[in-house]
């Protein structure tokens, strides 16, 4: 969602550039939310001239209202509902590709069904072509914003790297225990060794010493 969003405030201002991304679908009670709605022109050379328009339907109801139009330069709010709360955030051209609007002050009563369209003429040389665009966003309101399913699913990554890891810094550390405690166990082998060497040789000099006399 986080890569959607950003996308809305990237793609109008790189050349050449579109890519459809899906809106986001849940905006939380008192906030403002991003409407995301992109068309991209199959053919960049050709020309257009584009409007347009965004219905709603509440939740539970049969009939969409016309809530904006747009037709560059002008962005008109069409229900009073929305009165003050419906901004532009499409592309700022006749040949719109974005048709994003920005929804400040977000009410429970905004939860329901938006409906952006766009009518594209394109200027061919032989005639115009008129192209319809559809697109549906399902947005729901929520009073506190859900924690993400990857924001969810890095915190337990994360848990299970640290058990992880100690549980790996612990082996290391037995591991290096009975190394050294190894080492140490042979060391004073040889010293107990070395010893007992020194002390039979001591003996037989002392036995040696007998048989002179």
């Amino acid at each position: 969602k986080t890569l959607n969003l950003l996308s809305f405030f990237v793609v109008p201002h790189a050349l050449g550039a579109c890519a459809e991304v899906d809106s986001m679908t849940e905006a939380v009670a008192g906030q403002n939310f991003l409407l995301g709605c992109i068309s991209c022109k199959r053919r960049e050379e050709v020309s257009a001239w584009t409007t347009v328009d965004w219905h709603f339907r509440a939740l539970g109801e049969q009939e969409y209202r016309h809530i904006f139009h747009y037709e560059h330069p002008t962005a008109d709010i069409l229900h009073e509902d929305f009165s003050g709360r419906l901004e532009w955030h499409g592309t700022m051209h006749t040949d719109i590709q974005i048709g994003a609007i920005y929804l400040s002050n977000v009410t429970f009563n905004d939860t329901g069904t938006y409906l952006c369209t766009f009518h594209r003429t394109l200027h061919l040389p032989v005639r115009n072509e008129e192209v319809t665009v559809e697109k549906e966003v399902e947005l729901t309101v929520v009073a506190v914003a859900n924690r993400e399913l990857t924001a969810v699913i890095s915190e337990i990554m994360m848990f299970v790297l640290i058990v992880v890891l100690q549980l790996w810094l612990i082996m290391v550390l037995v591991y290096c225990y009975k190394k050294i405690s190894a080492d140490h166990e042979r060391r004073e082998a040889k010293k107990a060794l070395r010893a007992q060497e020194e002390a039979l040789l001591e003996s037989k000099d002392n036995c040696d010493g007998v048989q002179l006399e």
